[in-house]
């Protein structure tokens, strides 16, 4: 009598889990802790890609530090309010551009001081996205009076109140937007896996894999601006809550159609609709605003010619050990093994005793895992985040996943720190508004080279 082979167990659900998302989780709360703690300090505002600064520097008609003077930030919807420090400097981060009107409130200058130039208090400043902008109020005799050389006092003129976004030389700006540009495919590819995984187990491009990346953001914003939790629990409950979401996805939508034999491009166009009901939802509940996990300004860290963030920099390290840890999974994991196989061949999978369905779950569940994730750490190295974030980048997690190959996760990575360097590094030619627009053309380029893209197999059709 012909025996057959037992089939394959692979690990619960749970058990998966526990095993995957705990040990990223844990290790985000290792490195974040102490390092951005609930109502931390404001630090040095560091210009990037996605914000501004608007600083400055008062000091008394004496040329001492002026200590403790409030100013009053507004435009584009902000309203910002800072102080001056022992050094008499203070800034502030915008995350839109535009003009905004600083004002100081004379009440709080030091004994005895006034405004050099009362007429300029509010003074208005323009600031773009990556760009750093001063706002001087000098002290002293009013305008119309004389300084101590008897000569009519100036008010600054707008020359004076540039200030560089970058360190100066072109040496620096190179290394800036490189460093930049790996971080941010760091995070690109932490969001992407997912949806290559997806694409490879099932076939199915999805275009609301976005809208999980905009619902880790939110949540992260909900935990810690409307309930008020550190960040790091508000932080862990989103990724959790994210993932959640893909198994009550699958559990609900796509298991069901499976079962029915809808076909991808069908299943293809729900995922639209569901992309669209998301989108707007999250702005229906949640207006079409910035969202800021985090208040308070990023504090900047030199290395060498460059100056990061301290979130970004975090965010990155975070990226790299939750990357590492899904490449183990996928290589030294019995259930990792059974996703691969189910990658390559479903029916054979099947054949072999391993639980299709219960993979597809996992990898839905997975997925949006890591998008959630992505999308708290994607928020933070913007600055802030809203209702249409995931759509913004959905087109190049898309580009990323084509690029390296569709349906491999090492090609999702490779794809995604392609485009984020492309994309930062082009800004230093192109305007910023058009650096994404750089990166889909070298994707048509290698598409039109080597359509299977960077490690995906060349496969015949027809």
């Amino acid at each position: 009598m012909q025996r057959t082979a037992p089939p394959v167990r692979t690990p619960s659900l749970l058990t998966h889990l526990r095993r995957t998302l705990v040990a990223g989780l844990v290790a985000l709360a290792a490195i974040l802790v102490g390092s951005l703690p609930a109502g931390a300090a404001e630090g040095p505002c560091v210009a990037s890609p996605s914000n501004g600064c608007i600083t400055g520097t008062i000091r008394t008609a004496a040329g001492d530090p002026a200590v403790g003077v409030s100013l009053t930030i507004e435009g584009e919807g902000e309203v910002l309010t800072t102080v001056t420090g022992d050094d008499g400097t203070w800034s502030v981060s915008v995350s839109q551009s535009g003009d905004f009107a600083v004002t100081v409130d004379p009440e709080t200058l030091p004994e005895g001081e006034t405004l050099r130039d009362p007429d300029a208090n509010p003074r208005t400043v323009s600031v773009a996205l990556g760009s750093t902008r001063a706002a001087l109020f000098p002290l002293g005799t009013p305008s119309g009076g004389t300084g101590t050389d008897g000569s009519a006092s100036p008010s600054p003129t707008d020359s004076e109140l540039e200030a560089p976004a970058t360190p100066a030389g072109s040496t620096s700006k190179v290394a800036q937007q490189a460093v930049n540009g790996l971080i941010f495919g760091l995070l690109l590819a932490l969001a992407s896996v997912g949806l290559s995984l997806l694409y490879g187990t099932t076939g199915l491009s999805n275009f609301a894999h976005g809208e999980q990346v905009t619902l880790g953001a939110i949540l992260a914003y909900v935990g810690t601006q409307i309930i008020g939790l550190p960040l790091i629990p508000a932080a862990i409950l989103a990724i959790l809550a994210g993932a959640a979401s893909g198994w009550v996805q699958d559990a609900g939508i796509w298991h069901h159609l499976r079962r029915r034999r809808i076909g991808n491009t069908q299943q293809m166009i729900v995922t639209i609709g569901l992309s669209m009901v998301l989108q707007y939802s999250y702005q229906f509940f949640f207006g079409g605003g910035r969202l800021r996990i985090v208040i308070a300004n990023p504090v900047p860290v030199q290395i060498g010619p460059v100056i990061v963030s301290e979130q970004s920099l975090i965010s990155g390290v975070i990226a790299v050990i939750t990357l590492i840890g899904v490449a183990y999974f996928l290589t030294a994991t019995r259930t990792g093994r059974a996703t691969r196989a189910v990658s390559d061949n479903a029916a054979l999978a099947s054949a072999s005793g391993i639980g299709v369905e219960r993979i597809i779950r996992l990898v839905w569940t997975l997925g949006a895992g890591l998008a959630a994730l992505g999308g708290v750490l994607i928020a933070l190295y913007f600055n802030s985040t809203s209702w249409n974030m995931g759509g913004t980048i959905l087109l190049l997690m898309f580009a990323a996943v084509t690029l390296g190959g569709l349906g491999t996760a090492y090609g999702a990575l490779a794809g995604s720190i392609i485009i984020g360097l492309v994309a930062e590094m082009s800004s230093l030619v192109i305007p910023s508004d058009m650096r994404y627009a750089g990166a889909l053309l070298i994707l048509i380029f290698v598409l039109l080279v080597r359509p299977q893209g960077i490690l995906g197999r060349a496969e015949r059709i027809g």
